[in-house]
């Protein structure tokens, strides 16, 4: 037996080649634990039947949507790769067979503790998950020693002291901390193609499930566990969030939530690396899987901002928040960051101006569906402005709009006039028509004739009889000003015609007269030559 309580095999000590008995466990009746992960865990490896199975079922899976889809974009062995995919380096070298401890609920309190030291330097042991017929047994003797540290955690009291957080720590990092593998950047798409899933997800779903009941205990002394849990933990921590499994990620949320709300001393850390986080992000990579997950908490954290907002917040919101739109992949994260948005402009209405010019500043330009999210998230803010700030951005604001609502792009077009339907943003442009009306006068009723889709036809005449009940009187005279301005437009149109008309009939008689005055030039230098020629031959014929 070593010191982490695994009991080498003798083929293993001999140093010799032998077999080692693997024959799967017969699993036991699911705890209340694990039903409940069973009930939350998404697609992968379950973690009550064998990785063989899931892995032949996903094979056959893919196999068959390649066989469907005729434009994949990777062959099936390639997807196979990233479908599951094993991050862990440090696994075990040798086959070990564990040693069959006891339950700790059938221990006696004074032997509990070392029990449960020992119980957790077990379940720092790695596995390798890519090879299912390896260590079937230790795999799933691991997996029931970690459902019941689970449980006996949340279950018991006084458990938690000094010579438990360490271990605790310890057999957290050795599991969860590890070196994730490197995106296929050239062909990876995060919105179109399926997530590399992690192979060790059945331990790793209980490892983060035991940390979360240890950080939610009652027991749980943030004073004697930030000895441990400290900058450096965070930092790892925070580093698993470009990891591309979805569960895990959402798991990694949470656990960031928990110590940020009970370690006051690793706030203000915590929040300078998601900063830096996001401004590599927006200039240097532009690929970070956990950037909406990352966002959720700064969502919340936002909320429990106190008034007034120090200027490290007002900062954070205008260099990195607000860059963040400029990103190509925006829509994986964009309902996260308009949450902030509007959470910052609640907290303070004063910074209404400052994003929405900010936003104008990185209006999409080539991008038809970024567009959308633009104008769906201004509306976002348009839902919670004062209209003291309202009157401040009315301009710039609406000329942008008026732009959106002559795209051809038939979209754009229908959300930017959708918000009439909004009452809150109906009201305030009526209470400031005579602003508003005359910037979108002359796209919505160009709209009306020439645009080629009829549905917005039939919303661009419904703005502008929602524009003509407002001030009828204003609309009267922005319609004869707009007539009056397009009977110009179209003389103009036809003073440039007929100059042109004119210029070519001008070009082409030049060139007649040209032409004419050079004929009688060219006749006598022809007979010039001519004469020239008879002489020539009569002074030959004299010779």
């Amino acid at each position: 037996m070593n010191k982490d309580g695994l009991k080498t095999s003798p083929a293993a000590a001999a140093g010799t080649p032998g077999k080692v008995n693997n024959a799967a466990v017969s699993p036991a009746p699911p705890s209340g634990l694990e039903r409940e992960l069973l009930e939350r865990q998404g697609p992968g490896p379950l973690i009550d039947r064998p990785v063989s199975a899931t892995e032949k079922a996903t094979a056959n899976a893919n196999e068959q949507r390649d066989k469907m889809d005729a434009f994949a974009k990777r062959s099936a062995a390639k997807r196979r790769q990233r479908q599951s995919s094993n991050s862990q380096l440090n696994v075990a070298k040798q086959h070990m067979e564990m040693e069959a401890l006891p339950l700790l609920k059938d221990t006696a309190p004074n032997e509990q503790e070392d029990l449960l030291v020992k119980k957790l330097s077990v379940c720092s042991c790695i596995f390798d998950f890519m090879d299912a017929t390896v260590d079937v047994k230790n795999k799933e003797m691991k997996r029931e020693t970690l459902l019941e540290l689970a449980d006996f955690v949340s279950a018991s009291r006084n458990v938690l002291n000094d010579q438990i957080y360490p271990e605790v720590v310890k057999m957290v990092g050795n599991n969860l901390f590890r070196v994730l593998p490197p995106a296929d950047t050239p062909d990876y798409d995060p919105e179109e193609d399926d997530p590399s899933l992690e192979a060790s997800w059945p331990h790793l779903q209980i490892v983060y499930e035991f940390f979360l009941r240890v950080l939610e205990s009652q027991d749980f002394n943030p004073q004697i566990a930030k000895k441990w849990i400290d900058i450096k933990f965070v930092s790892q921590l925070l580093e698993l969030f470009d990891s591309e499994d979805p569960r895990e990620r959402d798991y990694l949320k949470t656990v960031l939530h928990r110590i940020y709300g009970k370690f006051l001393g690793l706030r203000a850390f915590i929040r300078k690396q998601i900063n830096h986080i996001f401004l590599k992000f927006i200039y240097e990579t532009e690929h970070f899987n956990g950037v909406g997950e990352l966002l959720e908490i700064l969502g919340s954290i936002i909320n429990g901002f106190a008034l007034p907002l120090k200027a490290e917040h007002k900062q954070f919101l205008v260099k990195v928040l607000i860059p963040l739109h400029k990103v190509r992949c925006l829509g994986m994260y964009h309902a996260q960051l308009a949450y902030c948005i509007v959470q910052f402009i609640e907290k303070d209405a004063t910074l209404t101006e400052a994003v929405i010019k900010g936003m104008l500043k990185y209006w999409p330009k080539t991008s038809s569906q970024k567009e959308v999210m633009f104008l769906g998230e201004i509306e976002e803010i348009l839902d919670v402005i004062e209209p003291v700030q309202f009157v401040k951005v009315q301009e710039i604001l609406f000329r942008q709009i008026a732009r959106c609502v002559a795209s051809p792009h038939f979209q754009v077009a229908e959300r930017a006039l959708y918000y009439w339907n909004n009452e809150y943003v109906l009201n305030l442009i009526e209470d400031n028509c005579g602003t508003i009306l005359p910037i979108m006068f002359p796209s919505l009723y160009k709209m009306s004739k020439e645009h080629w889709n009829p549905t917005i036809i039939g919303l661009v005449y419904n703005v502008l009889k929602a524009f003509m009940e407002m001030n009828s009187k204003l609309f009267d005279e922005l319609t004869a000003q707009y007539k009056n301005d397009r009977a110009k437009e179209k003389k103009r149109d036809k003073d440039r015609e007929e100059l042109w008309t004119r210029l070519d009939k001008l070009a082409l008689t030049d060139a007649t007269n040209k032409d004419r005055s050079l004929q009688p030039v060219a006749s006598n230098n022809a007979n010039n030559a001519g004469l020239r020629d008879g002489d020539g031959d009569k002074s030959r014929k004299s010779t």
